[in-house]
């Protein structure tokens, strides 16, 4: 088969080279991709949001299988157009990828539901909402942009003010332009959080292995937030007994509720999960794979990604076997210093000889035959073992091997999980 993964980042470079090991995937091409990947996959200079020029790629190419990756272009349809051109996908139609496309639509659809989740309201009136907030008791608050942002329109209010403040950001300063018309508020949840990527093709669910996610940009959960600064795989706070009642009272709601609304889910489903006092409880849904949770979930996983995919098109995923290792995953991602604000790029990237990791290219591009960096997150270096500890260990191990100009990295990705894994011991 023919193969066409559109994105440009870690998540698609773990994408594509889980789908090169698949005896079915002849070719594979990457829109835009990167250079950090075109040894594997032929990068193609077409936009991820490109849709028209997308789809004229996969007819013009007789692509077999299209598998669109990032947020953006699932919202704005790029399913919907490939399949109409008869280009079968892996991924939601654009009425399906409204729940990550809009908070506001998906916290509704969780109180229609009843699927556990934080109390919140929402608002398209911000004099209406800065009386809301008013209302509420003294507190940390969250406030959400109801649209699309990088994965950065979310800001934990520490009280009243910086909560109404961030409203006025969102809504009057347009911070985040339309995704900030509409803005979610919701109660602060307390608790471990945990990641779970799951195949589903509308009917059938199919969680993957959990993973944590650390989006501070700075060692010790400080700094700004980021689009993720390295995850683990398994999370240890999530239990056999937490992944029942996650199935029963969320994940299989959540796919029968979107079938029940004439949205059904096809793809990958990602539930970012709080663990509270009162039980598992969705913070937020993504329709599409996690970055960089992708680069620890997918290698641990021993089933053929291809097969899989196209059990979730075909609907038939009841039919296929979806098999992970019993192992453990680290990616420490390596970043541009300043990252996510200012940063500085062009820097030549350097790998030892002798390096063990998976490497993942996200802010990378060729030039005269030499790796450059090219974006804030750099790169992913992924280490799998037996056991966590050891995971965390060769992975940064690995870091150790790779080198750029004004490289960062957090130092303690891990550290967290490690600690939950020795205090249930």
């Amino acid at each position: 088969m023919k193969i066409a993964v559109v994105g440009s980042g870690g998540r698609e470079h773990a994408i594509i080279k889980a789908l090169a090991k698949s005896p079915l995937a002849e070719k594979i091409y990457a829109l835009p991709g990167n250079g950090g990947m075109s040894d594997i996959a032929e990068c193609v200079a077409v936009g991820a949001k490109d849709i028209p020029a997308i789809v004229r790629f996969a007819v013009d190419n007789a692509v077999d299988y299209v598998v669109v990756a990032p947020d953006d272009p699932l919202v704005l349809g790029a399913v919907d157009a490939l399949e109409e051109a008869g280009v079968p996908c892996f991924g939601p139609r654009a009425n399906a990828a409204v729940i990550e496309g809009s908070k506001a639509f998906a916290k509704g659809l969780m109180a229609r539901h009843g699927i556990p989740t934080a109390h919140y309201a929402d608002f398209s009136d911000e004099k209406a909402a800065l009386g809301y907030i008013d209302g509420l008791k003294e507190g940390k608050i969250v406030v959400k942009a109801d649209g699309l942002a990088l994965g950065k329109g979310v800001i934990i209010a520490e009280n009243k003010a910086e909560a109404a403040a961030a409203v006025r950001s969102m809504m009057s300063e347009g911070k985040f332009g339309a995704s900030g018309n509409t803005v979610v508020i919701e109660e602060f949840l307390t608790g471990p959080e945990v990641s779970v990527l799951a195949f589903t093709d509308g009917e059938t669910v199919v969680p993957m292995v959990s993973s944590m996610d650390h989006k501070r940009a700075l060692t010790g959960d400080l700094g700004l937030n980021t689009g993720g600064m390295g995850t683990v795989a398994p999370n240890p706070c999530y239990t056999d007994e937490i992944a029942a009642e996650c199935m029963e009272k969320i994940f299989l709601p959540t796919v029968r509720a979107m079938k029940e609304e004439g949205r059904p889910f096809k793809g990958c489903l990602y539930f970012g999960l709080m663990l509270t006092p009162d039980g598992p409880k969705v913070i937020e849904y993504n329709c599409r794979f996690g970055d960089p949770e992708t680069q620890v979930v997918l290698p641990l996983l021993e089933s053929d990604l291809l097969e899989v995919m196209l059990a979730c098109t075909e609907g038939r995923l009841k039919d296929v076997e979806v098999r992970f290792s019993r192992g453990s995953a680290c990616c420490v991602i390596m970043a541009s210093e300043g990252y996510p604000a200012a940063y500085g790029t062009g820097y030549e990237i350097v790998v030892d000889e002798g390096c063990d990791c998976e490497i993942y290219y996200a802010g990378a591009k060729l030039s005269e035959g030499k790796l450059l960096t090219s974006g804030g997150r750099v790169l992913g270096v992924t280490a799998v073992a037996d056991t966590l500890e050891k995971a965390v260990e060769k992975a940064y191990d690995g870091v150790k091997k790779v080198h750029f100009g004004n490289a960062y990295y957090r130092l303690d990705i891990g550290a967290r999980a490690l600690a939950a894994e020795k205090n249930a011991e």
